[in-house]
């Protein structure tokens, strides 16, 4: 199911948000349960949740009736934390 959910994504989701300079990335799916990442400057919106729930759920299970729930995963990247460590060690 993770191909179908992807090629979803890519083709229906992904290219509705990148008019608002936004983004998603596929994270995993399990059960049903699809986990995504906001980014661009839909990482972090104050209507992610309303994203979430209009677009991408309502468009995942229009093509993939299968899909039961989106989750939004909002853990910082190793490499992010790596990247404001470098910075950080530089200002010293």
């Amino acid at each position: 199911m993770f191909d179908k959910v992807n090629a979803v994504i890519n083709q229906i989701i992904r290219p509705k948000l990148k008019e608002h300079y936004g983004d998603i990335e596929l994270v995993k799916v399990k059960e049903g349960v699809v986990e995504v990442k906001l980014l661009g400057a839909c990482s972090g919106c104050p209507s992610a949740k309303f994203t979430l729930e209009d677009i991408v759920l309502h468009d995942l299970q229009k093509e993939i009736p299968e899909v039961k729930e989106v989750v939004l995963v909002t853990e910082v990247s190793q490499d992010l934390i790596d990247m404001a460590k470098k910075i950080l060690n530089k200002e010293k």
